[in-house]
Formats: structure tokens, C-alpha cells, sequence
């Protein structure tokens, strides 16, 4: 089971709490468990990344095992301890403005 926590703007649009479980069939990458989680909560479509060209919405980054993975690939196979639990995978709503 693989723990996702959502920023606050996405638990509200999908009615969440701040963190989900999912499954996934495949190997855990950034892509299978966005595909997961868009496939659960359809009202996540076009939030976390563009629904035309796949990409990583500005503002949004990805953060698990104590790392930042904004900007891998999606097909990059995340650590086991993504996939078993032990460590979630947080999807972040950056801030800016000074």
C-alpha cells in the first residue's frame, strides 16, 4: 500500500484527509502512483500535472525518503520503502511571492 499526503487545496478538491492509500500494479514510480491516484480520485485530473502533455503542473513538486523528485522522470522506479508503507510519498503545493 503506498501512502500518498496531498497539499491542502488537493484534500479539499477531492475530499480527502491529508494523506491517501493506494495500489498499483506496477513498479512504484512517479508515474504509476500519479496514475493510481488520478484513477481513484478523477477530480485530481489536471491538478498535478497538464492533462495534454503529462507534465508537472508549476508549483508542484514530489518529495519521498527524504529527497526531492520534481524533477525526474516519471518511469524512475522509487525506493521499495515507497511501495511497503514505510514511507509516504508527499505531493507538495510550492509557494512563491515575496
Amino acid at each position: 500500500m503506498i501512502r500518498v499526503q496531498l497539499p491542502y487545496h488537493l484534500q479539499n478538491l477531492a475530499r480527502t484527509g491529508r494523506e491517501v492509500e493506494i495500489s498499483i500494479e506496477a513498479e512504484p514510480s512517479i508515474g504509476s502512483i500519479l496514475d493510481a491516484l488520478e484513477n481513484r480520485y478523477p477530480v485530481l485530473r489536471g491538478t498535478i500535472r497538464d492533462q495534454i502533455t503529462g507534465e508537472r503542473r508549476p508549483f508542484i513538486r514530489f518529495f519521498a525518503c527524504g529527497r526531492d523528485w520534481s524533477l525526474d522522470a516519471y518511469d524512475v522506479i522509487l525506493p521499495e520503502s515507497i511501495l511497503d508503507g514505510t514511507e509516504p510519498f508527499r505531493i507538495v503545493g510550492a509557494m512563491a511571492g515575496g
